[in-house]
């Protein structure tokens, strides 16, 4: 087995799924799952995902970096933060979210997250 292990999420997607007004892109390596996000202009959890999982608010952990864009989250305490291209970023649990920015936001999930 090599040391060096390398996946184009354009070419070499192990996963892609493309839920409204985004695109989930994933890749396995290194024994790890890293996701791409790209949601577009206008997303929010609560409009576009929250009919599909049919939580309240998001249950998943997020950890990743934006490098393009710009998303809001708010958790379900009340806190609230913005973060754009060049943030990493760790939300726990119990969160909406929505793009503020008029182009797409494009973050890199490292977690694992949604399992």
């Amino acid at each position: 087995m090599s040391s060096i292990e390398i996946k184009n999420f354009e070419k070499d997607a192990d996963e892609v799924s493309e839920p409204n007004n985004a695109k989930v892109e994933t890749v396995n390596v290194g024994g790890q799952k890293v996701m791409k996000l790209t949601v577009q202009p206008g997303w929010k959890w609560s409009n576009d995902i929250k009919p599909i999982v049919g939580t309240e608010s998001c249950q998943a952990k997020h950890l990743g970096v934006v490098v393009e864009g710009k998303i809001t989250c708010r958790h379900d305490d009340g806190t609230e933060m913005t973060y754009g291209a060049g943030d990493a970023y760790s939300i726990e649990p119990g969160h909406d979210a929505w793009v503020v920015s008029e182009t797409p936001a494009v973050a890199y999930e490292f977690h694992g997250a949604w399992e």
